[in-house]
């Protein structure tokens, strides 16, 4: 985790940015219609893809953004509604979150990756949020990872506990499940 992170914040920040708009742009097709849709992204911590142009591009397009929150340590995250512009707060950890918690259930999750595998396993910060949460919705989202095409790595080693996702998009492009 440390090597990867750290080669992502190596990369200047004007070249990252370029490469989340490539992510944006590979991400857009895997929407569809956005309109009436709930997408949950996330608040972008050390380097990883900013997105916040796109979530400002869905929701005047009609989609509603949600931003994940950790609600409770070692818990399952909640998802909270929010718009480009509405006043956010500082979560655990210092994460920005929305400051009217208004709950909501998504139809697309982008989980942001430390590194990610062929099967489209995750590799994110060590906390098992995002496999927790998976584990407990109740409906079914499409789950996409979110990260630089230089974080594949052979395997994650999954555990027995560890979800993969749909796919990963990158500024390469999509990779599916194999």
């Amino acid at each position: 985790r440390k090597r990867l992170i750290e080669a992502r914040l190596a990369v200047p920040a004007s070249q990252r940015s370029g490469m989340a708009a490539a992510i944006a742009e590979n991400l857009m097709p895997l929407f569809g219609d956005v309109s009436g849709k709930t997408i949950s992204f996330y608040w972008p911590l050390r380097g990883e893809p900013d997105l916040r142009p796109l979530m400002a591009q869905v929701a005047a397009a009609g989609a509603q953004c949600a931003l994940p929150v950790v609600v409770e340590r070692n818990a399952p995250l909640a998802f909270h509604a929010w718009a480009p512009g509405e006043p956010l707060e500082k979560g655990f950890w210092n994460i920005p979150v929305p400051k009217n918690a208004r709950a909501v259930q998504p139809d697309i999750i982008l989980s942001p990756v430390v590194g990610f595998d062929p099967h489209c396993f995750r590799l994110g910060y060590g906390g098992g949020y995002f496999d927790r949460t998976l584990a407990v919705l109740t409906h079914e989202p499409v789950v996409l990872g979110v990260g630089y095409a230089s974080a594949s790595i052979p395997t994650i080693f999954p555990q027995p506990h560890d979800i993969a996702l749909e796919a990963i998009v990158t500024e390469a492009g999509v990779q599916k499940r194999i």
